[in-house]
């Protein structure tokens, strides 16, 4: 009887394991198409056999765990390559935006106001008294500074712009570190018993990942299997069940980076003083956006305020040595002020915008069809007066405009090389921790047969018991 007993005994504990396969594998199947998820598996192991005599009589299998099919390295290498990859993404974008700047292909860019300039010069020369020539000069002198202006401007409007993406991007990072922290205390709390907590350590997985394409994190886990993750050196965001918020801020300029453009702050505790960490953040998405904005938009604009302070100077100065049409002593031909800024502020006089009559061609009064300061200045062109004596202005600028390309360039054929990286580690995850529907499919036939056969068992047993309490004494 007892033996009887047993084999319904082991029957019920076989349907129920076919059961727990059955739901787990409806788990992935459903789960199929959410991101970071890993398939499961329920592991199954013989329960102690029973001893009689000489015999050890097996007593079925019992489900013990269900776990998560999931290689960690695997899973460091694509949060290590996504963080590359975000900083390529930011990168690209932003050096796509500065090239349009200096599109000289498509737009009549700078290059050609500075010829058109000192065309006209060399126009007005071979006949001073002219006024309609003139005016041709300070026509041209006006399109020459403003398009210096747009050029400052657009690339300032970049640096602005970025400013709004940094404040979203930290938004979504202060929510990724919410939601990390509050999986760290669910995750603890479900294993504290023993029971790992495989869809919760997915969804955390998948956030450490997405934050990594954000900024630099490192992370570490606890042995309740808690995270702590830090940023920027020392800079704790998540630390178990508690985190902490990044800010933004406008603040003052310093090298590379303009006035009131923002900067990204840290507080240690909820009344800490706020630290900078923009600086120390050098990877993912924001350390791309820091990046281009501080280092090279900033370096670009301080080029373009160099070209035009040298050449508004180097004009000014030729240009106050001469004498008008009406004999008075020259003036400054391009109002300019410091360096640092030039290329935004760069203005013609506006005493020449009054009377263009005020523009020189003469080195000496009272010299009617003297064209000998109109010469000098149409001269520069070909001078080379930038980089130390190394480049003419033209040269100058169009390096400027080289670099812009071959950086943007650059840029793009490292982000395509970076996602074909994380597309090849996605692929091989994908291979060891994703769906398969044929797979599921087939594993779901094998558990209902293993269900079905179960359930025979425990009904030839019925019947069995049936037979022996029917039988009747001789």
């Amino acid at each position: 009887m007892s033996r009887i007993w047993a084999m319904m005994d082991t029957g019920k504990r076989a349907m129920m394991n076919s059961q727990t396969a059955l739901q787990t594998v409806s788990h992935n199947i459903a789960s199929k198409n959410v991101e970071g998820y890993s398939r499961q598996r329920v592991e199954l192991q013989t329960n102690e056999p029973t001893g009689e005599g000489n015999l050890r009589i097996g007593n079925g299998a019992k489900a013990v765990k269900i776990v998560r099919i999931n290689n960690p390295f695997i899973e460091k290498q694509l949060e290590q390559e996504g963080n590359v990859l975000g900083e390529k993404k930011a990168r690209s974008g932003l050096m796509a935006r500065v090239e349009q700047v200096f599109n000289e292909q498509t737009d009549k860019g700078l290059n050609k106001y500075m010829g058109d300039f000192f065309n006209a010069y060399r126009e007005m020369s071979n006949s001073p008294e002219n006024l309609a020539l003139r005016d041709q000069v300070k026509q041209s002198g006006q399109f020459l500074a403003q398009d210096f202006q747009r050029v400052s401007g657009q690339l300032r409007k970049i640096q602005d712009e970025s400013d709004f993406e940094i404040h979203n991007i930290v938004t979504q990072v202060n929510d990724m570190t919410r939601e990390i922290a509050s999986l760290n205390q669910k995750i603890a709390s479900v294993e504290i018993n023993g029971v790992t907590a495989n869809d919760e350590r997915d969804r955390r997985d998948l956030l450490v990942k997405d934050l990594a394409q954000k900024l630099d994190i490192r992370y570490a886990e606890s042995k309740n299997g808690e995270l702590t993750v830090t940023t920027a050196g020392n800079a704790v965001l998540v630390s178990g069940s508690e985190q902490r918020d990044l800010a933004v801020a406008p603040s003052p300029s310093r090298k590379g980076k303009g006035e009131g453009n923002v900067d990204i702050f840290y507080k240690d505790t909820a009344h800490g003083t706020p630290m900078c960490i923009t600086d120390h953040i050098k990877g993912g998405y924001l350390g791309g956006l820091l990046s281009v904005r501080d280092k090279y938009i900033g370096q670009t604009l301080g080029k373009v305020d160099e070209l035009a302070y040298s050449m508004a100077t180097e004009i000014n100065k030729i240009h106050k040595a001469g004498f008008d049409r009406m004999s008075r002593q020259g003036l400054d031909f391009f109002t300019v002020g410091d360096k640092e800024g030039a290329a935004g502020r760069i203005a013609v006089n506006s005493a020449i915008l009054r009377d263009p009559g005020r523009i020189v061609a003469a080195a000496e009064p009272n010299a009617p069809g003297d064209n000998r300061i109109a010469n000098v200045i149409s001269s520069l062109q070909y001078q080379t007066r930038m980089d130390h004596g190394q480049s003419t202005f033209g040269g100058f600028y169009n390096n400027i405009v080289g670099d812009v390309g071959i950086t943007a360039s650059r840029a793009n054929s490292e982000l395509a090389s970076q996602k074909d990286i994380v597309d090849q580690i996605k692929n091989i995850r994908e291979s060891i921790s994703g769906v398969s529907l044929d797979e599921e499919t087939a594993k779901m036939i094998e558990y209902q047969k293993t269900f079905e056969a179960s359930a025979r068992l425990i009904k030839t047993a019925d019947e069995m018991m049936n037979t022996v309490m029917n039988l009747k004494p001789m």
